[in-house]
């Protein structure tokens, strides 16, 4: 059975890369476009590993992660910011908002799965 990995993205072009990239090899993609879409289907669906933008519209991924934090069946699911925050700091809010690494975009096609695998296989 395929690991499940929650993509919530409001960029329908980077959406387009992770969901085809993930999809090759051979992970299961669930889509949300905005944070509140993204806490009901990591509630309903329960990945592997969320894959979250910062910058949302409605919440911030900030805020996301720390509302997905509260979720008890969430409690081990590893929360990845894929973001283009690369301002001192950034690396740094995103772990204290609850998640458990951090990617910078544009994502490098070449690392991408190495890096996502690194936490659904830690």
């Amino acid at each position: 059975m395929s690991k499940k990995i929650l993509v919530i993205e409001d960029n329908e072009q980077n959406m387009y890369l992770v969901n085809f990239i993930l999809e090759k090899y051979g992970y299961q993609v669930i889509q949300a476009s905005d944070g509140v879409e993204g806490i009901l289907q990591a509630r309903q669906q329960q990945p592997d590993l969320i894959l979250l933008d910062i910058q949302l519209p409605i919440m911030d991924g900030y805020a996301v992660a720390r509302e997905l934090r509260k979720i008890e069946l969430l409690a081990k699911a590893p929360i990845v910011a894929v973001t283009s925050y690369a301002m001192p700091g950034d690396r740094e809010n995103a772990l204290a908002a609850g998640c458990s690494g951090y990617i910078e975009k544009p994502i490098d096609l070449d690392t991408f799965i190495t890096q996502i695998e690194q936490y659904l296989f830690a």
